[in-house]
Parts: C-alpha cells; sequence; structure tokens
C-alpha cells in the first residue's frame, strides 16, 4: 500500500518533479539485483537523511514497505522530525516493522505525553497495537468520528493497516457521512478493501472509471489491495486507459498477483519512447511509476533498466528506484 498522507500541505508519496529522458534501448546489460544493492540502501539511506522532506517522507515508506531493519535506527531519529507527516510515517515504520528499540519513544507518544497533534498519537496508537497492546485500538477508532478531516482520513487509513474486520462498521460509517471529504472517503473505501471485503467493488468499480485520471489511479490501488480475481480483471482493463500513468499503476498493482500480464505496457515506456515530449513533473511521475511497476512484476526484461533509474538526477525517482531493488531482491 502506498501511503498517502493528507495533512495540510501534505506529501504525495512517490508522486512528484526532470528532464532527463529514459534509455530506450532493450539491449542494456542485465546487472544481477544482488549487485545494485549497495547502490540502492545508499539511495535510501541519503534518502533519510534529505533536507526535502517529501524525500524523508518516500525513503521511510520504502523501508517499511521493503522491511530494511538495517535502516530503522535512521527511520527512529525520524520520530522527531518537525514536519508531522514524516514523524507520522516513521511511527507507522516502527510499528509495522516492531522495531523494539524505539517502542518507548512511540508509547510516550501514543499516551500524550509528547505530541498535542492528534494525527501524531493515532499513529502512535496504532503501533502500539502492533506492539501487541491492543487497548490502544481505541484511539485510533474513535478518532474516524473527528470533526477534523485530516484526522479522520488518516483514521481510516490505519483502520485499514490494523487488520481488523471487526472495524469494517466503522469505515462504511465514515463512507455514508455526508461531512466526509473525499480524502476521508478515498482512505475508508481503499481501508475496506485491504480488510477484504468484497461488497466494496461497485464503489471502486466507479472510482476506477472516473473521468479523472488521479481518480482511477486511487481506485486501481484499492483494487490491488482488494486481491480477488474481479479486482484483477478490472485491472487488466486499465492497461488499455488512455492516461500512461494509470496504464503504469495498473500494471505496479497486477504484479503484485504474481503475473507478468502487464510487463509489455511497461516495456512500452522504453521501446516506444512514450516520454518524448512530456514536460519536466510528468516524467518524472512517469519514471517513478514505472520503477514501481517493475519493483511488483520482476522479470529479467524490466530488471535491466533500474541502473539507469538508479542513477536518475530526480531524488524522487532514485528513491522509487531503490524500492523496486530491494523488492526485486526480496523475490528474485
Amino acid at each position: 500500500m502506498t501511503i498517502r498522507l493528507l495533512f495540510l500541505g501534505s506529501i504525495s508519496i512517490f508522486l512528484l518533479g526532470c528532464d532527463e529522458p529514459l534509455q530506450t534501448t532493450t539491449s542494456l546489460p542485465a546487472i544481477p539485483v544482488d549487485n545494485l544493492m549497495p547502490e540502492a540502501f545508499q539511495v535510501i539511506q541519503q534518502g533519510l537523511a534529505d533536507p526535502d522532506p517529501q524525500v524523508r517522507a518516500n525513503a521511510i515508506e520504502v523501508v517499511a514497505a521493503t522491511k530494511q531493519i538495517a535502516l530503522m535506527p535512521k527511520v527512529q531519529r525520524l520520530l522527531r522530525d518537525e514536519v508531522i507527516p514524516v514523524k507520522f510515517l516513521a511511527i507507522l515504520a516502527v510499528g509495522d516493522l516492531q522495531y523494539t528499540l524505539a517502542k518507548s519513544e512511540v508509547q510516550s507518544v501514543a499516551d500524550g505525553l509528547k505530541d498535542e497533534n492528534e494525527n501524531v498519537r493515532i499513529a502512535a496508537a496504532y503501533a502500539m497495537t502492533k506492539f501487541g497492546h491492543p487497548e490502544y485500538l481505541t484511539v485510533f477508532r474513535n478518532a474516524i468520528a473527528s470533526e477534523d478531516q485530516t484526522v479522520r482520513a488518516n483514521a481510516a487509513l490505519l483502520l485499514g493497516k490494523s487488520g481488523n474486520k471487526d472495524l469494517l462498521g466503522l469505515l462504511y460509517w465514515a463512507l455514508q457521512r455526508k461531512d466526509s471529504s473525499d480524502k476521508v472517503r478515498f482512505n475508508a473505501v481503499e481501508a475496506v478493501a485491504i480488510l477484504g471485503d468484497e461488497k466494496i467493488l461497485p464503489k471502486l468499480w466507479a472510482i476506477v472509471y472516473s473521468g479523472y485520471a488521479d481518480d482511477r489511479i486511487v481506485g486501481i490501488q484499492a483494487m490491488g489491495a482488494l486481491g480477488t480475481p474481479q479486482a484483477k480483471d478490472v485491472l487488466i482493463t486499465k492497461l488499455d486507459d488512455e492516461v500512461l500513468e494509470v496504464r503504469l499503476a495498473a500494471a505496479e498493482q497486477l504484479g503484485k498477483f504474481g503475473d507478468p500480464v502487464a510487463e509489455p505496457e511497461v516495456l512500452e515506456v522504453f521501446t516506444k519512447n512514450l516520454t518524448a515530449g512530456l514536460d519536466k513533473k510528468d516524467l518524472e511521475r512517469v519514471k517513478v511509476l514505472t520503477a514501481l511497476a517493475i519493483g511488483q512484476i520482476r522479470t529479467d526484461s524490466l530488471k535491466r533498466f533500474l541502473p539507469q533509474l538508479l542513477k536518475d538526477e530526480s531524488k524522487f525517482v532514485r528513491v522509487a528506484a531503490a524500492k523496486a531493488v530491494f523488492q526485486c531482491a526480496i523475490r528474485k
């Protein structure tokens, strides 16, 4: 799951700003993934210390998603970050990886002893449940009723990540509330999908076929989280979407099914030079989504492009490529 943080001035994880085109040859030498690991590790290590909070947030997400425990001491330092979304993600990483060396620090936040920000506190409460303290569930369960839309949206995210299907009723409640913002509804829909409730499929269908490309990507991510055969069938239809970014998002999610059906769509980014003429922001976005798709599909024909993405001028592309390297190494 790619976490979308919903704070004022929020950080868009992996969807940001480079005008250097991708190499368009498939004759690049195949470099073993293990040989790329030191460079990928360095990219994330540097990202965790980057002055740009967006880069720090993306790097934390990579550490958590790929279980890079060796980098958790650096993530622990970000529990004191001045930027709330960065701190939020660092706390989630501590919980998801059950990093006991930071447990006491997180518990002090969950108990309200250190941080008054409610978003940070509910993240800490979630982390404590991952350490085997279910009594903290009440903190972020109750937050789903917050009048603060950011808190409510982040509570929906955490309810989904909890894995507790008994919480589905609260998520549907948030979906049906007229005072819930779009960001709350998107997070609630994805949370329901993560919890595996197939009754959410009609709502997902509507989002996947929205007239807005960014909404379609949100729906595609939720379809991937649902992970059912029917969800896979819908994702396959999005490989024909008119927007390249949507096709790449669908390719990434299909890769999670262990099916390389979307490999040709990703290869076309290189073989058909689909990035030609894109402006700086759109090119960076495509490169990031391409790297993330490679990390899930993991075929040899795609992995050969990781070295160039690791050396891209954009920090965001390099971080996404490092994530792909870690993912390919995990499942070789």
